[in-house]
């Protein structure tokens, strides 16, 4: 799973829900209030024309951004994991430092991570350390303030 680049089915349904609305609303909508300004005569000083393209720009940037991560996306359903007692793709795991303050984690792809909420990538050093670990196993991960000691108290998969 080295070269891969995984994500779960909710968030290639993310990926794929934003292209969709680009693609099929906004970029549409935003062609036609193109036209429209580019039919109002001089377009060196039209507002709405110089916007719009500036902004169609982003659309297909963004567009094609999420092709190409679509098309290089492995999708892992953690439900399917067969091996739920140590810690894969898709796992919500709980852990406790030293001090016994617990956090919980998902680990999950890196399109789908946002850490205000506990779901870290796959690729980030935390999870790294966490693989294939079981309840009750110590982890140690390298952090910018030094190394720190976890403990793997719980271990859990969607259904």
């Amino acid at each position: 799973m080295a070269d891969e680049v995984p994500i779960t089915p909710a968030g290639m349904a993310t990926l794929k829900a934003r292209y969709h609305l680009l693609f099929s609303d906004e970029r549409p909508k935003l062609v036609e209030v193109i036209s429209w300004a580019a039919g109002n005569g001089d377009r060196s000083e039209n507002g709405d024309y110089i916007y719009g393209r500036k902004k169609l720009r982003e659309i297909d940037r963004e567009l094609s951004h999420l092709a190409r991560r679509m098309k290089a996306v492995r999708v892992i359903d953690p439900a399917q994991q067969e091996d739920r007692g140590r810690a894969w793709f898709g796992a919500t795991v709980t852990i406790a430092d030293e001090d016994d303050n617990e956090r919980v984690l998902t680990l999950v792809g890196e399109d789908e991570a946002d850490a205000s909420i506990g779901r870290i990538s796959w690729r980030s050093p935390l999870a790294r350390a966490l693989r294939g670990a079981a309840i009750g196993d110590l982890r140690t991960v390298q952090l910018p303030a030094g190394a720190k000691e976890y403990e793997v108290m719980a271990i859990a998969y969607p259904r």
